[in-house]
């Protein structure tokens, strides 16, 4: 913690003005804050006789008992700095942690100041009374040595007594105090962002599950939630279905609710798919931000299917259920459509027999046979009427044949009023074709032409379609104006195939093509930042240890992976070239943080620590070389006695760099 500011402002320099005497001397030099080069500096000459050695031994009983590091520097004076700054200067000098802490005297200025960081087993009131009660009489008195090893020993004293002179009652109080302050900011913190977490997972269920652009731009908290909600929600609805459907399969049987069996089960295999991905993101294999985005999108794209596949068939299955509440009603309006359709079968059948006289028999082939159609699902539907009035007259329980009867005898009129329309309607579409023929001749040579330039995303759909589209090209161009209609139709719904397919194929392509652009984004950012972090190190090999070079070389590796994959696989390539870039990004940072650590290591910077550091020059005391080099190419010695010796080609003997350490 901090040293508070009222006991900063005591710790600071309370000057104790003593008048001496006697004149005052020659001023002594100003001395400026200073890296520390031991935990006993006297560049004032405050310290006597052995007196070094028992404040070093005060200091040193104060780390072995609490690993606590007490830093003593006597000075002339403050160079005209208030004695906090120059304190807390030279700390920062001295590369001070945690547990670091200096008493900082000026003799001559006759002030002093605590700088560092409070052990956390030490109360305010306790440095209070150590600095105010006991070291600053000892500095009064001019028993420097005294107030250096008042203070370690106090120190140690309040952390193996932590009590100090409050009562438990009172540090108690302090607790819950601190407790329900920190736990009312984490509530309101966690209320705030509660709010702004629901506010996200309302906006995502307003989104379309099949729109996955609209997907992606979520928050990925967000998303997380949503998939949670629809695998839940989703779930539930196919429990409720299923057992919906057992009860009217019970009632109507499995033919007349195969539809609905085979919807339900799409739905459970869409689900089934869902609680894979979900359980991919919940296991012990970690995923990156991008890899769980694209999951989830694919998680509540999945479970939309599912529930599209069940709500395709709400209408119809609550029809079913539905029919023996008013099967009356509806065999009495089947029994009308049937009267009207049995009236109309004349009018329509000497329509055609018209048709026959006035056009060539190609050209009525589409609607040659469709009265005498007409009047047999008239008869079917007949039947279907009768079986309905009985099946529906049984008790309760045995009426489920009547569904079977009605929908059957509504499918053979709604049949039978197609066959009459297409009869009765036939001249005007037999020249409305004629007269489309060119227009959809031209369109599918136009579709094809498209299609043949998207064959690459298109896939088998596409190639289905367009083959299908050919064909009735063809059919059309030789046999238009012998069947206008028939051929008009099939090129017609050919075309319409084809429409989407080529839609499909599209966004396929353009998916390919963002994802081209992404990787070649990320491609560049990895061989930009691959490169930054190769340049730094190589400068800097001297100060650079093996971690950042192992991820220097694992990012190489990834981006190689990606130029390999970047045509066959682009998806897994984009994977690669991201993790590239994590990898170089890691490497420069912990390459600075190691240079910087054996720059700090380093008395001072001259050419030839520059020269080591860029691994121009190799320590030959560490590489076991005495006093030469391998080469005998002129070894020399360095401060405080190293041996150095320029790089050469060859092993790690003919390379190695200085080794580094800290402060201790």
């Amino acid at each position: 913690m901090r040293l508070p500011k009222r006991l900063s402002t005591l710790m600071s320099g309370f000057v104790l003005a003593l008048i001496l005497p006697c004149g005052t001397g020659a001023p002594a030099q100003a001395e400026q804050p200073q890296r520390l080069p031991s935990y006993v500096t006297d560049s004032a000459g405050a310290l006597r006789g052995g007196q070094t050695a028992e404040v070093q031994s005060a200091i040193d009983s104060l780390y072995t008992k609490d690993h606590e590091r007490l830093w003593v520097v006597y000075v002339h004076d403050f160079a005209g700095m208030d004695a906090q700054s120059w304190g807390e200067q030279t700390a920062k000098a001295s590369n001070f942690g945690d547990r670091d802490v200096l008493l900082s005297v000026a003799i001559d200025d006759r002030g002093y100041a605590f700088t560092g960081s409070a052990p956390a087993s030490v109360s305010e009131k306790e440095l209070d009374q150590l600095l105010g009660d006991q070291v600053e009489p000892k500095l009064r008195a001019g028993d420097w040595a005294g107030a250096a090893i008042t203070t370690a020993n106090g120190l140690s004293a309040a952390m193996s007594d932590s009590g100090g002179g409050l009562s438990i009652w009172v540090v108690l109080l302090l607790v819950l105090v601190v407790a329900v302050l920190v736990g009312g900011l984490l509530l309101w913190s966690r209320g705030r962002k509660g709010r702004r977490a629901r506010a996200e997972v309302e906006a995502a269920r307003k989104v379309d599950p099949a729109d996955s652009q609209a997907l992606g731009a979520l928050p990925l908290a967000a998303l997380d939630a949503r998939s949670k909600e629809l695998l839940v929600d989703i779930d539930n609805a196919i429990r409720t279905s299923a057992e919906e459907l057992r009860l009217a399969t019970d009632e109507f049987g499995a033919t007349a609710t195969a539809p609905f069996t085979g919807a339900l089960e799409a739905a459970k295999n869409a689900l089934g798919k869902a609680f894979s991905i979900r359980q991919q993101l919940d296991d012990d294999i970690p995923e990156t931000p991008e890899q769980q985005r694209t999951m989830l999108v694919e998680l509540i794209s999945t479970c939309g299917r599912a529930d599209h596949e069940l709500d395709a068939k709400v209408t119809e299955f609550d029809a079913m259920r539905n029919l023996l509440i008013n099967a009356g009603e509806r065999l009495d309006a089947l029994t009308r459509d049937l009267i009207e359709l049995t009236a109309r079968a004349p009018g329509s059948e000497a329509a055609l027999a018209q048709l026959v006289a006035a056009q060539p028999a190609s050209v009525l082939t589409p609607i040659h046979d469709n009265v005498n159609m007409a009047k047999e699902r008239i008869s079917f539907a007949e039947k279907g009427i009768q079986d309905g009035r009985t099946a529906a007259a049984r008790p309760v329980g045995e009426q489920g044949a009547a569904v079977a009867a009605i929908r059957a005898a509504e499918a053979a009129i709604n049949t039978a009023r197609t066959l009459l329309n297409a009869v009765d309607t036939a001249a005007t579409d037999i020249e409305q074709a004629r007269a489309g023929l060119p227009g959809i001749i031209e369109e599918l040579r136009h579709d094809l032409g498209t299609a043949a330039a998207l064959i690459k995303h298109g896939g088998p759909e596409l190639a289905a379609a367009a083959t299908a589209a050919r064909t009735a090209l063809d059919h059309a161009s030789i046999e238009g104006a012998n069947n206008p209609l028939g051929t008009f139709q099939q090129a017609v719904g050919a075309d319409t195939v084809l429409d989407k397919a080529i839609a499909a194929a599209t966004d396929r392509r353009l998916a390919a093509e963002d994802l081209a652009r992404r990787l070649d984004q990320a491609l560049t950012a990895a061989r930009g930042q691959i490169n930054a972090a190769t340049d730094f190190i190589s400068t800097r090999r001297g100060g650079v240890d093996a971690e950042p070079r192992t991820r220097l070389a694992e990012a190489q590796r990834s981006l190689d992976q990606a130029q390999q994959l970047a045509e066959s696989d682009p998806a897994q390539a984009l994977t690669a070239a991201q993790r590239a870039t994590e990898l170089g990004t890691r490497a420069l940072v912990t390459a600075q943080a190691a240079v910087q650590q054996w720059q700090s290591q380093q008395a001072g910077s001259n050419s030839q620590t520059g020269a080591v550091l860029s691994g121009i020059l190799i320590d030959g005391v560490l590489r076991g070389m005495g006093g030469g080099y391998r080469s005998g190419g002129g070894g020399f010695s360095g401060g405080g006695g190293g041996s150095y010796g320029p790089g050469s080609y060859g092993g790690s003997d003919g390379s190695r760099r200085i080794s580094r350490g800290g402060r201790f």
